[in-house]
């Protein structure tokens, strides 16, 4: 399986933080980062060439650009995370049914808070969407990490 190559990849650049933070930490920084690049590239392709910075309209509903471009990027990095999540940095077999709905919940307060930031940022004070939303992954980041660290892939007795 590909789990075993890409947990020595990560861990062959620890050794230079391992006086700073436990290798599940960096795991998660790596991987982690890795994803919200990935969700950050998707975001700004669709933001700017797949949408040109239109509104879509589905029927009678319109959805912003900024909001389209992150549903687009969230419909991918939300697995890759989980898989990331699950096998690489917390390594937890077992209640994968559990862990996704976790997971899930997290992802969806996220996006929740990610939504009203990015109308806070972008549509209110008219900053421009892709730093909003590179602003907004470093803070989701960090609320993430402690809620999947505790909860969704916490040792069980």
């Amino acid at each position: 399986m590909l789990k075993n190559p890409l947990i020595k990849l990560i861990d062959f650049f620890y050794p230079p933080f391992s006086r700073f933070i436990p290798v599940k930490t960096f795991r998660y920084g790596v991987t982690g980062g890795s994803n919200a690049l990935l969700n950050l590239i998707i975001f700004y392709l669709s933001y700017n060439y797949v949408l040109i910075g239109q509104d879509l309209r589905i029927g009678s509903l319109t959805i912003t650009s900024y909001i389209a471009a992150d549903l687009m990027a969230l419909s991918v990095s939300f697995p890759v995370g989980f898989l990331l999540n699950k096998y690489l940095v917390f390594q937890r077999e077992g209640r994968g049914v559990q862990q996704l709905i976790l997971y899930g919940f997290v992802t969806g307060s996220s996006l929740l808070m990610n939504y009203g930031l990015l109308h806070l940022l972008v549509g209110y004070f008219g900053l421009w969407a892709t730093p909003s939303q590179a602003f907004i992954i470093v803070l989701m980041s960090a609320f993430s990490y402690f809620f999947q660290s505790y909860v969704t892939f916490r040792e069980r007795a």
